[in-house]
């Protein structure tokens, strides 16, 4: 299944000023104080998506709360390695959930909804320095299950030893905890990372697949990509395209 029509330079978003902003959140099903920022996450996908804004959500479920009881289904170690990243470059001294980090550079608690509004408008107001286009190029059923995310990507000015993280999201998620701080809730979320590529961005353009897990619903998933200093962690430019059905 091929489609090479389904090109994005932020979805048709736009940002004030030809801004972005990239909201990662890092969080844990394992974690009694996450679901409240989980709803701020959804309302920030919810409001970019309905107003065409070039605002992007991530959420990185980590693992180093399944010990008390309930293991994360969207938990990751990788995750738990990217937040430690970012708490090395913020001079943090340790982990914390729920942590949202805006363009790489910004970091507060993730329930505070007042902190993700002015981090999210002074962004936007902040022209990209790296433009990207992604677009993707087939969605490949798996044997044995899953599927493979074919996409293609298109860089312009980016910064010197720069990243590109290319994520596939899920939106809508929900599930019942049975165990650990959220015993006896039943969770939603949005813009759950299904999968996570980051590589060095030697050449201007290329090619990257991800694997995601066979029960993703490409009618609610979308590929979010977006170039990051390796060093400051400052995000420069970023874009997303919807999965389709096909």
């Amino acid at each position: 299944m091929t489609d090479t029509s389904r090109t994005g330079s932020g979805s048709g978003r736009s940002g004030a000023g030809g801004g972005f902003a990239v909201v990662e959140l890092f969080t844990s099903q394992g974690c009694n104080s996450c679901p409240p920022a989980e709803k701020v996450l959804s309302g920030i996908d919810h409001d970019a998506r309905k107003r065409g804004q070039a605002v992007y959500a991530l959420g990185f479920h980590v693992d180093y709360w399944d010990h008390l009881g309930w293991a994360d289904p969207y938990g990751d170690p990788a995750h738990t390695l990217r937040q430690e990243a970012y708490a090395r470059a913020f001079g943090a001294g340790g982990l914390y959930t729920p942590q949202m980090v805006v363009n790489g550079t910004v970091e507060f608690v993730g329930s505070n909804r007042q902190a993700a509004s002015s981090a999210i408008a002074s962004a936007l107001n902040e022209p990209a320095a790296t433009s990207l286009e992604l677009s993707v190029a087939d969605v490949v059923e798996e044997t044995g299950g899953g599927r493979r995310v074919v996409v293609d990507y298109q860089a312009e000015r980016p910064p010197p030893r720069a990243v590109l993280n290319v994520a596939v999201v899920e939106r809508g998620l929900e599930n019942d905890v049975p165990r650990g701080e959220n015993a006896g809730r039943r969770l939603r979320q949005d813009g759950v990372v299904r999968a996570f590529s980051s590589a060095r961005l030697d050449l201007g353009r290329g090619r990257v697949e991800l694997t995601v897990p066979p029960e993703v619903d490409p009618r609610h998933a979308s590929v979010v990509g977006y170039v990051q200093g390796d060093g400051d962690r400052a995000i420069a430019g970023a874009t997303a395209v919807d999965v389709s059905a096909g």
